[in-house]
């Protein structure tokens, strides 16, 4: 069930701030506000847990990496 939150007080300064970033996106104010709370409480993924996921993947230079997403992209 979709929850209606409120926010009261807004600074002038902020509040524009917002408009700005919200058209900047082409987004709504309303879509604005969802993505920053969305991307706020996202949980973030480590820097050694990313590492971990690279060395899974036995990449060992970039040249490798381009080969891998090449062929991902490409459906091979």
């Amino acid at each position: 069930m979709a929850l209606s939150l409120s926010i009261k007080n807004v600074p002038d300064d902020l509040a524009q701030r917002l408009r700005e970033r919200a058209e900047q996106n082409h987004r709504s104010l309303q879509r604005e506000l969802l993505v920053i709370l969305d991307e706020a409480t996202t949980p973030r993924i480590r820097p050694a847990e990313a590492l971990a996921r690279v060395r899974a993947l036995g990449l060992k230079t970039p040249s490798e990496s381009v080969r891998l997403i090449r062929r991902i992209r490409d459906g091979r």
